[in-house]
Order: structure tokens, then sequence, then C-alpha cells
């Protein structure tokens, strides 16, 4: 059996130290720390907004953010970003548009990994690439999780159950 099937499902979707994402030969490493760029914002700063081309990977130094997105013409709120996390996976690694728009609740600093010394790294060392994609199904994994939690929460005060038509939208 494998330990993540032993200690259970949510501690198998924790995320993963940045360190240990980023982990990589001293060159690559090198060519990353060279290129990473630092964004101070204030509260109420946007980031990027939803739909806009992807400049790279970010890194959450200090502060806190929050995610909302457009989807089926409404506003979602998707929840918060803060110190130590890695922002907009899906669209480094994926079509190079942001999924959502991230704003600056309180004062914050960013790292920006570019788009092209990501590229750059990926070749260098492939497994980077893997170590990113899994942390990307952790998310996708974690923010699953939140939404049937929150589904069974508000199917227990409705006094309902699944097959009583209740739906319920989650994103990560």
């Amino acid at each position: 059996m494998q330990p993540e099937a032993r200690s259970g499902q949510m501690e198998g979707a924790a995320p993963h130290p940045l360190a240990e994402l980023l982990a990589c030969p001293p060159e690559t490493g090198n060519l990353l720390n060279a290129s990473a760029q630092c964004i101070d914002l204030d509260a109420g700063d946007t980031v990027f907004h939803q739909a806009a081309d992807c400049r790279g990977l970010y890194v959450v130094v200090s502060g806190q953010l929050v995610r909302k997105a457009e989807r089926r013409q409404a506003r979602l709120m998707l929840g918060s970003v803060r110190a130590g996390d890695l922002v907009e996976l899906a669209a480094a690694l994926g079509d190079r548009h942001h999924t959502y728009t991230l704003t600056a609740i309180t004062r914050v600093s960013l790292m920006l990994l570019p788009i092209e010394t990501l590229n750059q790294a990926f070749q260098a060392h492939p497994p980077l690439r893997m170590q990113l994609l899994e942390e990307l199904a952790r998310e996708v994994s974690r923010a699953y999780n939140a939404c049937r939690v929150t589904r069974m929460v508000r199917m227990r005060r409705s006094g309902g159950s699944a097959s009583a038509g209740m739906k319920t939208e989650c994103l990560p």
C-alpha cells in the first residue's frame, strides 16, 4: 500500500515546500535565481487579470492576495493566496493564459520566474516540469476536497441529499 493511501487522502494532497518543488541541479537553480524578478504591490493592486498572457510563475513572498474569476457570467471568489504559495501553475504549465484575476488584499511581495527562463529550466532539467505538474495535481485535489466538504455541509444544513437536485459548482 502506498504511504499516501495509508496516511489519508488530505495528507497526500498537502502542498510541498517551495525548495522541494524547485529542487534542481545548481546550474538550473542559478538560471532561475538570476532571472527572478521582485514585485512589490499595495493593497488593491492587481497582479494579473483573467485571460491575460501569463508572464511566468509567481511565488508569494509576503502578504495576502485574493483569486477571483468570471465563469458562466458569474463572479466567483476562488479563495486567498498567502506567503509560500505558487501562483498560477495551470497558466505557466498550460496554455499561458491566466484562469483568474489576482489582487492584493494587503501589501504584497512576489517573486516572478519569467516564462522564458522556466522553459529553459524545463529543457535543462526535465524533472522540474513533472514536479510542478504534480503540485498542480495536488492543488486540484485540495480544491476538489474543499468543494466536496462544502457541498456536504450545505446538504446537511438543508436536510437534502445529493439526489435532491442540488447543484454546487466548485472551481479551483
